[in-house]
Formats: structure tokens, sequence, C-alpha cells
């Protein structure tokens, strides 16, 4: 590749650097969110007002990356300012857990190219430095282990008697790898785990277990589970139908609880109406997939060995 070529491309990847960013920010705002007046005082910030800095050097973060820490905490419900790289955090005898994502930071810095050097030797005039961005990984310390005692993050208490403790014991029961915190509710196939915000930040805290259970439900569909097809992109139809199968199982489950929520997502409506419309079999195969989550999970709570199918439950009704 000519010199040229590779400055061509090092500027675009500068450029886009900082358009990332630049978008990230602007969505922020356009959301009515401002990303340097964080909410501080919400049920998603766990961790205190402060400036995040580097827990190995001491060191705080500054400029852009405030922002994006500051976010980053937000956005994952993170109990403290505190950052590693992945090879900081073995160097203090720990490490990142196994299935976290970090939080791209940049380094900004300035350099001269040999043809501008060239050209300023030959004018006379000053060499002119180019700005730059480089990006590299960082995790919070919430998201590592094995760290010494004085930077271990204990889990904060959540405010008492907001979960059912019936269902805290099934979820503890089911061994899913359940973490509380963050504004989202989600299950990531890949890494096998469950997030979900904490009771509180619910404007009725009684709606966090049918959350809980929804969510539980898209993890009772894991190959070694129940073997559901999880594979469907977001607004397909085979991520609309497994929505039904988990929105059915947490029904199936609240009501067996003797937990009565509201009626969540009615966004997903829409989407479910087309899968129906689409197939007139698919309630019945989604019925039947949501009762068989709902039974595989509830069997926890009486200590029932379940055992996962070996084919796809996937059903020919």
């Amino acid at each position: 590749m000519s010199r040229h070529a590779a400055c061509a491309r090092s500027g675009s990847g500068r450029t886009s650097l900082y358009d990332e960013i630049t978008a990230k920010i602007i969505g922020e705002l356009e959301a009515g969110r401002v990303p340097w007046v964080q909410p501080w005082g919400t049920a998603a910030a766990k961790a205190p007002l402060a400036m995040p800095k580097n827990a190995a050097t001491g060191r705080q973060y500054s400029g852009i990356n405030v922002l994006i820490l500051w976010g980053s905490v937000i956005e994952h419900g993170f109990p403290v300012q505190g950052w590693l790289t992945f090879r900081q955090a073995l160097s203090l005898g720990g490490a990142v857990r196994k299935g976290e994502h970090g939080t791209t930071v940049v380094y900004a810095d300035r350099f001269i190219p040999d043809d501008e050097k060239k050209r300023a030797q030959e004018t006379g005039e000053e060499a002119q430095a180019i700005p730059f961005l480089k990006r590299f990984t960082v995790f919070n310390l919430a998201q590592c282990e094995g760290l010494p005692e004085s930077l271990v993050v204990a889990a904060p208490p959540l405010e008492p008697g907001l979960i059912e403790p019936t269902v805290e014991a099934l979820i503890k029961a089911t061994g899913i790898d359940f973490r509380i915190g963050g504004s989202q509710a989600f299950y990531v196939p890949a890494h096998d785990y469950v997030q979900v915000p904490p009771p509180q930040a619910y404007f009725e805290p009684i709606n966090w277990h049918r959350t809980a259970l929804h969510e539980l439900g898209h993890a009772s569909g894991a190959p070694h589970r129940l073997n559901r097809d999880l594979s469907g992109s977001f607004g397909s139809k085979k991520y609309a139908f497994e929505e039904l199968v988990a929105e059915m199982n947490a029904a199936f489950c609240c009501a067996s609880l003797g937990i009565v929520p509201t009626v969540r997502h009615a966004d997903y409506i829409g989407s479910w109406l087309e899968v129906l419309r689409d197939d007139s079999r698919a309630i019945v195969r989604a019925a039947s997939q949501a009762s068989k989550a709902a039974d595989f999970i509830l069997g926890f709570l009486h200590g029932n060995d379940v055992p996962a199918p070996t084919e796809n439950a996937q059903e020919a009704a």
C-alpha cells in the first residue's frame, strides 16, 4: 500500500471515530438527555457523582472520555466510576469477567506527517500537526473479578420489599446468570445472561417481576435448556414470535405465582399481529412453547430436575 493510500485510510479512520462520537452525543440530545448533566439521583445511576478515573493509575479521565464513561455508567447501572483496561485488570491479579463488553474511550494526540515535515524544511515554515484520536477499551470495576480487596465493588443492596421472595428464590434456583442494573431489560444468547433494571426503576415496582420472568423466558430457550430458535434479528418475524413466547410465558408464570402486573409491550402488538395474520398456527405454537417455558422455569421452585430436550423445541402444530 502506498504512503498516500495509508494516510488516506488513516484519515478516514480518524474521521469516522469523530463522526461516531458526535453521532452518539447528537442521539443523546435528540432523545432529550444532556450527556454532561447526568441523572445521578435516578435508580439507574448507582455510582456516586464523581469524575471517572483509571483505578490502576489513579488518573482522572478528561474531555470527551468523561461524557463517554458517564454515559456508560448510566446505561449499565455501574456502581462506581473506576475503570481498567483488560491488561491492567490482569496486572492487578484479576480479570474481566467472561462475556463482559468494554466501553470505547479515546486518546487524543497530534502528529506531523512526513510530507508536512519535508514541506516545512523546504519552506522554512513551521510544520502543522494533525490531531487524531486513537480508540481503546476499558472496563468498569464492576465488570471485573479477582481484584484486590481495595478495588472490589460490593453489589449495592436493593430496596427491601420490592422483589417478591418467591420470585427471588426462583431466579436463584434456575442457576441462570441474572444481573440487576442498567436501564434496559434483555437476554444475551451468546453469553447466556439476563439483565433487568432494578425494581425501583419501574413506575410500578410490581411490573419488575413480569419483566424478570419475560427475560428468563428468553433464557429458557437456550440450546442447553429448551433449545428454541433464538436467531431472529430485531424486527424480524422470528424475533416477534419469540417475544410472543416470552410474554405469554411471563403471564403464565405471574398467574402461577399470584402476581398481577399491568399489561406490557403495547409497542409489540403490531408485530405480533403481523405474525398471527401470516400464520394461523403461530399462536398455537407460541402458546405451547410458552407453557413449556413456564413449566421449565417454575419447576425449579419445587426443586424439580427439569431435563433439557436434545431436539429443537419448534413444533409442527
